[in-house]
């Protein structure tokens, strides 16, 4: 049951098991949920960096269970990282729009692409908190990015 339960957290309910580019796949279901949540609840900013402070802990539990269960070191259906990343890199956007979703999605996603220092490094952690530590790092870089566009009014 543990394991399952793990699986089904690390896989975000089952987007990691999207046929092509799992990782897009999380972070495109962060952001419809991150859409929904702001629409509907009213979240902000801060609301999004507590969702992800909050699913940290669980997702290098689940991430770690799940690699282990598999026997790989960071399996790409594990995209629970992905989420967590995606929902950093929307706590940057100065606006919630059709063009700051947008811009969210493509920089965590090329930061999470790329990985320039440290991200790829953070890969190194062992178990579950390197599976999610890079992504942590990816989303920061694009939140960073878009807090930075939005002083330029960009």
């Amino acid at each position: 049951m543990r394991v399952k339960l793990a699986h089904l957290l690390a896989t975000w309910f089952g987007c990691g098991y999207s046929p092509f580019a799992p990782g897009t796949a999380g972070s495109a279901a962060a952001l419809l949920i991150a859409i929904v949540l702001h629409q509907y609840a009213g979240f902000g900013r801060w609301h999004f960096l507590v969702l992800a402070a909050v699913l940290f802990g669980p997702a290098v539990w689940a991430a770690g269970v799940t690699a282990r269960a598999h026997k790989i070191e960071d399996p790409s259906f594990v995209v629970v990282d992905e989420v967590i990343g995606q929902w950093i890199a929307l706590a940057g956007a100065a606006r919630f729009s059709w063009a700051g979703y947008l811009a969210a999605f493509a920089l965590f996603r090329l930061f999470d692409i790329w990985k320039p220092p440290p991200v790829r490094q953070l890969e190194a952690l062992p178990g579950g908190l390197g599976i999610n530590a890079d992504d942590v790092m990816a989303g920061v870089y694009a939140a960073l990015v878009l807090v930075l566009a939005g002083w330029f009014h960009l």
